[in-house]
């Protein structure tokens, strides 16, 4: 009859040193409210009878807004 094995070794090690995140949370969050705002801005755009290109004009002003207005507001 096999002995069952202890469970320290079937369980992977964590590593010593975990890789740093590429941002931190408050710049992914400053860069998704920017993301959102701008998606709105282009639907919004398009929606309203103008071409796809203004949309995305629209929707790149609104962006770089957001994320200066979002970066002031939030600490």
């Amino acid at each position: 009859m096999p002995q069952p094995q202890p469970q320290s070794e079937s369980q992977p090690q964590p590593s010593p040193s975990p890789s740093p995140s590429l941002l931190s949370q408050r710049s992914a969050v400053v860069l998704l409210l920017g993301v959102l705002a701008a998606v709105a801005a282009t639907a919004l755009t398009v929606l309203g009878g103008a071409v796809l290109a203004t949309g995305l004009l629209a929707g790149g002003g609104a962006f770089a807004a957001a994320v200066l207005f979002f970066d002031a507001i939030i600490a």
